[in-house]
């Protein structure tokens, strides 16, 4: 371990001149802003300029040059820490100083304060020098970047520490070298500056060597991939190295951080799928010690490096989450929810925990993660409503703010899981008066999923479907992907037949018939084929001949019946086949699960919205829902609830 001492950090003014080669060496070296340059010689310059990427960049001004004497750290100023000092006093003495530097350290909330603290030192190690610039980047440094950067980047302090760290970088210990790198990369320094290439550069050599431990490995990934293109090939050099290692021993940071940079290497997963195995293993035996900060950026490595085949531990991750939600950031929270739709998980207690969290934060959570936690919900057909009522609120008060993405996500679940909140009244005035202001600044296929989402809960949006219906329109949904899929051809029939069925006082443009399709083909228009074996058993017994139902049967208004049963002007039941003197018509709908919001009597829009046409396409519907009928245990009973509900009066053939 260096020691740096209090000289080597000081500035002061020279009394005597520059002479013209140096002033000619400071002049290159201060017209150079950014590009690509070799490190040159401590010794060649009185000044270093560094260069630093934020909103501008920053370089030592000419006129403030000062002159650097900073004496060169000869390997007897190296100590050892703690139990490696044996019986040196002085080793002993170090040790001390270092525990009461970084508590002392810890308690400063200002950059300006430690510049002062360090100011005052006498001498300090590499190690307490380096973790000074890591606590500056903790107090300066938030998710915009650098708070102050004049303020830290030229501080005399601070400038003549990453003089030292660039001239003496191969003296340094380990965890000097690796911790300066690492707080210098998150305080944004150009990773182009000769400061940077140098502690890079003996990074990797002692990489090369083999001389650094699993944590110091870690760090030095943790730079990496904090830096905007980070190398692959000195990444791969820490994972090879990281196959060597004793995975049990490693603690759930450094675990953590290999996951990460197997992440980013994702593309050569095959040829660390071993290591993965064994860490996947590992990982599922501390899951219970993991923070919510671990718990979401494993889930998001697992679902980055699809390990589909990691079921036990990808379900203790997903029932480990739920006691953190209140906990999670934004960020950490959306991860979790990518990682339960990825790989398929539901929990009840995990909505439950939603269901707490969501109301009470709804005005401080950031809308992209409210969003998710919407998409989750409609992939999962789980209609909340604490969680549903809280969006709703918060749509009305914020949603000027919002992107129109993020206005989609709040409103399509609505329709898709057939839902009107309390203030529904209010919520689609707000939506209109946005879509008035910002229509054209949706996408096509994000305004048609919102605009077929309003339909499915009869919010009919008459004033923009010219706009939908319109060619050019028409042309640009089939120039973007997916182009006019059988979801986009359904949703703009489905349009249609609303404008033609329920908006009888629509007299816009139509859509043209080469934009429609023969029959809808979505998830809730399939049947549950066990359900719908039943009820046809039932007919049989109550009806005696097949010939007098028909399933799966086909209308010329893109619907496709379940069962359709045909009766004559008397009531009484025709042959399926029969066109003629058919007075009614009755559909039945078959709805299996699957036409249900989960754990709920709810249906979903689709299946909600095709009752509703049948309905005024003259149709009687009858509605045969799963929940009524699993009870039934033989073809009688089957029977005789069929006939009170078709025939609550009178039945028969003809």
């Amino acid at each position: 371990m260096a020691l740096i001492s209090r000289k080597s950090f000081q500035f002061y003014y020279s009394s005597r001149p520059a002479s013209r080669s140096v002033l000619m060496t400071l002049s290159k070296r201060l017209s150079f802003i950014s590009g690509q340059r070799k490190p040159q010689s401590c010794s060649s310059v009185a000044m270093r300029m560094l260069c630093f990427k934020d909103k501008s960049q920053y370089m030592f001004r000419r006129k403030n040059h000062m002159e650097l004497r900073i004496p060169s750290l000869s390997v007897n100023e190296t100590m050892h820490l703690g139990g490696d000092a044996g019986g040196n006093t002085t080793s002993s003495h170090v040790w001390m100083e270092e525990q009461l530097f970084f508590k002392k350290l810890s308690s400063l909330c200002t950059s300006h304060e430690i510049f002062d603290f360090l100011s005052s030192l006498e001498v300090m190690s590499d190690t307490m020098a380096s973790g000074a610039l890591q606590r500056i980047s903790e107090v300066e440094v938030d998710d915009n970047g650098l708070k102050n950067p004049e303020g830290v980047l030229e501080n005399e302090v601070f400038r003549a520490l990453c003089f030292q760290f660039e001239c003496e970088s191969s003296k340094l210990s380990n965890t000097g070298l690796l911790n300066a790198l690492q707080a210098l990369v998150k305080l944004r320094v150009d990773p182009q500056s000769t400061l940077m290439a140098s502690l890079l550069s003996e990074g990797e050599e002692r990489l090369v060597k083999g001389q650094l431990t699993v944590k110091n490995l870690c760090t030095l990934g943790e730079s990496l991939l904090e830096l905007e293109n980070p190398s692959h090939t000195t990444l791969r050099r820490i994972l090879n190295c990281m196959q060597d290692k004793d995975i049990e021993k490693w603690s759930p940071r450094e675990m953590v951080m290999v996951y990460k940079m197997l992440q980013v290497t994702v593309g050569e997963r095959e040829q660390h799928q071993d290591l993965l195995n064994r860490m996947n293993s590992v990982t599922l035996t501390i899951v219970s010690q993991l923070s919510p900060k671990f718990t979401s950026a494993i889930l998001n490595s697992l679902v980055v490096l699809h390990q589909t085949r990691a079921v036990p531990l990808v379900t203790a991750l997903c029932k480990h989450s739920v006691k953190h939600i209140p906990y999670f950031t934004g960020d950490e929270l959306v991860n979790i929810l990518e990682a339960f739709l990825y790989f398929g998980h539901r929990e009840q207690i995990f909505t439950e925990a939603l269901e707490t969290h969501v109301p009470k934060s709804i005005f401080t959570m950031h809308p992209q993660t409210v969003s998710k936690v919407m998409q989750y919900c409609c992939r999962k057909m789980i209609l909340s409503k604490p969680i549903f009522d809280a969006v709703a609120e918060g749509f009305v008060s914020d949603a000027d703010t919002f992107t129109t993405d993020q206005i989609a996500g709040y409103i399509i679940p609505f329709g898709i899981l057939n839902y009107l909140p309390p203030n529904a009244s209010s919520l689609f005035r707000k939506l209109e008066s946005i879509l008035h202001a910002r229509l054209r600044h949706f996408q096509p296929h994000t305004l048609l999923n919102l605009l077929h989402s309003c339909v499915l809960i009869q919010r009919y949006p008459v004033n923009f479907l010219p706009k939908i219906f319109s060619p050019y329109f028409l042309q640009q949904l089939q120039a973007q992907p997916p182009g006019l899929d059988t979801t986009v051809t359904s949703q703009l029939t489905q349009l249609f037949l609303t404008a033609t069925l329920e908006c009888l006082f629509y007299e816009g443009p139509k859509l043209l018939p080469k934009y429609g399709l023969k029959a809808f083909l979505t998830p809730c228009s399939s049947v549950d084929v066990h359900l719908l074996k039943r009820v046809k058993t039932g007919l049989l017994y109550l009806l005696k001949k097949r010939i007098y139902f028909a399933s799966e049967v086909s209308t010329p208004y893109f619907y496709t019946l379940d069962i359709e049963i045909k009766l004559d002007e008397e009531g009484f039941v025709l042959p399926a086949p029969q066109c003629e003197e058919v007075h009614r018509r009755i559909a039945l709908c078959v709805d299996g699960r699957n036409r249900f919001c989960v754990n709920s009597y709810n249906l979903l829009g689709e299946e909600a919205i095709k009752q509703r046409h049948l309905q005024l396409l003259g149709y009687e519907v009858v509605q045969i829902p799963f929940f009524e009928i699993e009870s039934l245990q033989n073809c009688r009973k089957m029977a005789e609830y069929l006939q009170k509900k078709i025939f609550p009066h009178t039945y028969g053939p003809s």
